[in-house]
């Protein structure tokens, strides 16, 4: 008896398990950049229609806050605007994670104004003045006569990286800058300040705003891709080590020219092909 009870006990042990397998089956959570967000929402709106059976859950929050919980093993994909930094490199290494990357589109950082304001086309030297709070009136770079409120991302945005890379030449924003958290955010608050200049991810390009040259060259799908823009970059998404299963299959159809990569063009950011 005593053993028909254990072996009794083993089945359903092993029943229980195969139960409970499925509810963590078939979900892929996702975190990161916000302007990797609409491309990953519109993939996932697809990817779940054929794929009735999963079920995909994706939050912003900014690249640096992505990598990071793809190296505290809370998300299965991390969404970045930049690429993964040395020092993030060497902890994931220590907490044995292996960022593998996948680029997946690429994108044009736009620097933005209010509709109203006349500039149309400024130089990485006057942006990074600007930026920097040593030009602080419109009227020097050939605008009105109004103050310049600057709009910045935080610290945690890999847009803003890139941002301190290719504009600020690794200086940092001046103190007076207005930080938001999101490139929707920006975007709300250029909209809204006629005196205000930001920059966002090519694919929160709306009316309420307008578009900036940079250095004569303005952002788009064609400039991204024969690299003329100055501030065009890839995009993309990280994974621990080789994906399986459905986060294998889910980043396949993203990069697949004929299936995820039309949707990015609808996410209005530039395909990889």
């Amino acid at each position: 008896m005593r053993s028909r009870f254990i072996v009794m006990f083993a089945l359903v042990f092993v029943l229980l398990s195969f139960v409970s397998d499925p509810v963590m089956a078939g979900n892929i959570v996702i975190k990161g950049s916000t302007t990797v967000l609409p491309i990953a929402q519109k993939e996932a709106e697809i990817y779940m229609k054929q794929n009735p059976d999963v079920k995909i859950s994706i939050s912003g929050g900014g690249s640096g806050n992505g990598i990071n919980a793809l190296l505290d093993g809370s998300t299965d994909i991390a969404d970045s605007s930049r690429f993964i930094e040395p020092t993030e490199i060497r902890l994931a290494v220590k907490r044995g994670i292996y960022p593998v990357p996948f680029a997946i589109a690429y994108d044009c950082i736009i620097p933005i104004v209010h509709p109203s304001n006349s500039v149309k086309d400024l130089s990485r030297s006057q942006l990074k003045a600007i930026y920097k709070g040593e030009i602080r009136n419109w009227k020097k770079v050939g605008g009105p006569d109004r103050p310049i409120v600057v709009i910045s991302r935080d610290t945690s945005s890999g847009t803003y990286e890139v941002w301190r890379k290719k504009i600020m030449q690794e200086e940092r924003v001046f103190p007076g800058a207005l930080l938001q958290a999101s490139n929707g955010a920006v975007v709300q608050a250029v909209s809204k300040n006629r005196n205000a200049i930001g920059y966002i991810g090519l694919g929160y390009m709306e009316r309420d705003i307008k578009a900036l040259k940079v250095d004569g060259i303005m952002g788009s799908k064609e400039t991204a891709l024969n690299g003329t823009y100055p501030l065009s970059r890839p995009l993309y998404m990280f994974t621990n080590g080789w994906p399986t299963g459905d986060v294998d299959r889910f980043i396949k159809f993203i990069l697949n020219p004929q299936k995820g990569q039309k949707y990015v063009s609808k996410a209005n950011y530039v395909p990889l092909y």
